[in-house]
């Protein structure tokens, strides 16, 4: 209903101003073939009277001819809409992106076209509507190729964000220096990115190996060769963090800090720091949770081959251990200490010390 009412309030301002316009030409000089329906009279000094009829009389049968076309028209416009919505959003914005180019092109040539003697005007718009329909299909043709370049673009991205993460860079404490698993890790590459080592870690490290206590002294002496393996036979980006602020504090409220500004994870083995980063949004690399990681998975059922080597804490039990250190009790070993023997698992404790392994010994459990 409001598109009919449109179509007809248009069809009546087209007839008056086409009105409006026949009667300036015919007062004007022109044909005066209405002047016995309009009132030729009026071509005179009654010009503006005869105009105001001419105008009335056009706005009439403008608005009745668009009466007559609006429901035509109104369903004709309705199919466009219905198919114009059916359109896939990527072929209906291609076809859009192609017809606008179409129109800016036909706008650059324009001003030659018009500059033609009488059908300027009427060949600048047939040249509109050409480039216009040109364009459209163009980009409908090309709406696969213009799918896959965008998506091209989009996956190219994230490509680059991953190698700005292959330089994030991992911060080693004190403890995980000393500790010397550290060499070991980088060697296998499972370490990515650059290793920072600040300077008031490496100065801690001086006063352990400076200590007169001869195993904090040795453990500082490890830490320190374990850095000197690490920068020289290793395959690694190492940096040497100098910290220009004097600022003092403990090392381990220094590292978080230094963490936060590099945007980078703290690798460690010391429990209350894996703590403290965790409470300060820090990301932590520890070591020890790798270790228990990659420990081999024993279950219960199983036959493994042990060394009993002590005495376990109740009667009669014995204590072996895996290769990685998982400690094995085995109940009734007691008299198997100093020997190697086949052992049936019967359960798995796992506590926040690490996996504890419960066993048998398989003679046992033939004997039964």
């Amino acid at each position: 209903m409001l598109m009919r009412r449109f179509i007809q309030a248009a069809g009546l301002l087209i007839g008056l101003l086409l009105g409006q316009g026949w009667s300036s030409w015919r007062i004007g000089g022109g044909a005066s073939w209405m002047d016995p329906v309009i009132g030729a009279s009026s071509a005179g000094a009654g010009g503006g009277l005869g105009g105001t009829y001419t105008a009335a009389i056009g706005a009439l049968l403008g608005f009745m001819i668009a009466t007559s076309l609006a429901g035509p028209l109104t369903a004709a416009l309705q199919r466009g809409i219905d198919r114009l919505s059916a359109l896939p959003m990527p072929l209906l914005a291609t076809g859009l992106l192609g017809g606008g180019c179409g129109l800016i092109v036909s706008a650059l040539v324009k001003p030659y076209l018009a500059e033609l003697p009488r059908v300027g005007g009427v060949v600048a718009a047939l040249v509109a509507m050409l480039f216009a329909y040109a364009g459209l299909h163009i980009g409908i043709r090309k709406q696969e190729e213009l799918v896959r370049w965008t998506e091209s673009r989009r996956t190219a991205e994230p490509r680059r964000e991953e190698g700005k993460r292959y330089e994030e860079h991992k911060i080693l404490d004190t403890s995980v220096i000393i500790d010397g698993r550290i060499a070991d890790i980088c060697k296998t590459g499972f370490i990515e990115g650059t290793l920072v080592i600040p300077e008031f870690v490496l100065e801690e490290l001086q006063h352990i190996a400076d200590s007169s206590d001869l195993l904090k002294r040795n453990r500082g002496r490890r830490g320190l060769d374990i850095l000197n393996k690490i920068q020289k036979e290793l395959d690694v980006k190492v940096l040497i963090y100098e910290d220009t602020s004097d600022e003092g504090g403990e090392v381990d409220s220094r590292l978080v800090k230094l963490a936060k500004a590099m945007q980078g994870k703290v690798v460690t083995n010391d429990f209350n720091l894996n703590k403290v980063c965790e409470l300060q949004g820090v990301s932590v690399l520890n070591i020890n949770d790798l270790a228990n990681a990659v420990k081999p998975v024993v279950l219960p059922g199983e036959e493994i081959v042990v060394q009993v080597i002590k005495d376990g804490k109740e009667h009669g039990q014995g204590v072996a251990y895996l290769d990685d250190g998982t400690m094995i009790v085995v109940e009734g070993g007691r008299d198997y200490i100093g020997t190697t023997m086949e052992v049936l698992v019967t359960s798995v404790l796992q506590t926040s010390a690490g996996r504890m392994i419960f066993a048998k010994p398989k003679l046992l459990e033939k004997a039964l």
